[in-house]
């Protein structure tokens, strides 16, 4: 795979606006690990493996287990996340698929049961950010790290 153009070079401010929105949601008091779960599904879904790489690498310094990450597509059926991630991986998946759910009903109110309005706001820009990022990365063949060492 070859990047295709470097986004950071060819729109700085563009970048500078989404960099902006993510110190917003790094910050906005979500949980660490429920945001990294977050980001590590919506970029499963989108196929995003720079994100994939960034995300996992960036929660397994922070201690999260390999194993929620091994099960992380199969969330449903897994006794390792809280009725909150539940929440907050129901609603990633239905916002990035977002053309195929609709964003249903009973989505909208598992995530109110479990978050403030204020938090549900911010969970759906921290979805929409990483959407964002995954469509950058996955539309400019953004390369992980690992991969541009073993293309070499």
């Amino acid at each position: 795979m070859e990047t295709r153009l470097n986004a950071y070079k060819a729109s700085p401010e563009g970048i500078a606006a989404m960099t902006k929105l993510e110190e917003y949601v790094r910050h906005c008091g979500l949980e660490f690990s429920l945001a990294m779960l977050v980001k590590t599904r919506a970029s499963q879904i989108n196929g995003c493996a720079y994100c994939l790489h960034m995300h996992t690498s960036d929660a397994r310094a922070a201690g999260e287990s390999e194993e929620r990450f091994y099960l992380l597509s199969a969330w449903r059926e897994s006794t390792l996340y809280t009725p909150r991630e539940r929440a907050a991986l129901a609603w990633t998946e239905t916002l990035t698929r977002l053309p195929d759910t609709g964003a249903p009903t009973r989505a909208y109110e598992q995530g109110l049961a479990h978050f403030t309005e204020k938090e549900f706001v911010d969970l759906t820009l921290l979805i929409g950010a990483i959407n964002v990022w995954n469509r950058i990365s996955v539309g400019f063949r953004s390369v992980h790290p690992n991969e541009a060492k073993i293309a070499r």
